[in-house]
């Protein structure tokens, strides 16, 4: 298998406990998705309808991240985490999906929820990423998932 990145953006550090466990089992790269301004509790208030994260969503708004990931060509699958916002992923996988448009990858997509399902949120990324992008799975886990179980998904993905 060639070279896998797991790439993940985590609010509350959930998704990042999932998105580390996942690499550690696949022994796969980690590329943690962090906005430029970090999020404030009131920020991920989604019940505040001026909180940043309905601000964001409704005035579909770019939210710059930090950080490089260097030589991203060297991987042959990307795999990219999220917590689900408003049935899909927040917007700054979309910014990081236009910096990073996948040019040739498989790509797979997880995510964590508190009650969301994951739905149609990997077919919503599509317009951005590269047409010769290709996803090749998508699926929600819950923090407490087995390393085994992580592991047996990357593995279950296509090839092609």
């Amino acid at each position: 298998m060639s070279e896998i990145l797991i790439a993940y953006f985590s609010a509350s550090g959930v998704t990042e406990k999932v998105g580390k466990r996942m690499a550690e089992a696949v022994n796969g790269d980690v590329f943690a998705i962090r906005p430029k301004e970090p999020y404030t509790e009131a920020d991920l208030n989604w019940k505040n309808p001026f909180a940043r994260c309905n601000k964001e969503k409704i005035g579909k708004k770019g939210v710059p991240f930090v950080g490089k990931i260097e030589q991203i060509d060297r991987y042959g699958l990307v795999v990219i985490g999220f917590p689900i916002w408003y049935a899909g992923a927040p917007n700054i996988i979309k910014t990081f999906l236009k910096r990073y448009p996948m040019e040739g990858k498989r790509v797979a997509v997880f995510a964590t929820s508190g009650g969301s399902r994951i739905g149609k949120s990997a077919e919503k990324l599509k317009p951005f990423l590269s047409d010769s992008a290709q996803i090749v799975g998508s699926r929600l886990f819950s923090p407490d998932e087995k390393p085994e179980e992580l592991a047996a998904w990357i593995q279950s993905l296509p090839l092609a």
